[in-house]
């Protein structure tokens, strides 16, 4: 079965908040956060029962080269 990936609103100014922030931090550490978001975004579509169930019905996955964390929820839509 093939998943897609919806990302909220509040989530993506979240993303472009960090993205900057790191950028700010080290020119292309943004660009870094963002490659390792986006391999975490095709974990969870390729294999979303992967991450950890915290609370029902929504899986956190712990970006652990930076401290982000993406909260899902699997539906059938």
């Amino acid at each position: 079965m093939s998943y897609i990936l919806e990302v909220k609103d509040e989530a993506n100014i979240e993303i472009i908040e960090a993205y900057l922030y790191y950028e700010e931090k080290r020119t292309g550490l943004g660009e870094e956060f963002l490659e390792h978001l986006d391999n975490y975004f095709y974990r969870i579509t390729t294999n979303p029962k992967y991450f950890p169930q915290k609370r029902k019905p929504y899986r956190e996955a712990f970006i652990k080269r930076f401290p982000f964390l993406v909260i899902y929820e699997i539906t059938k839509k």
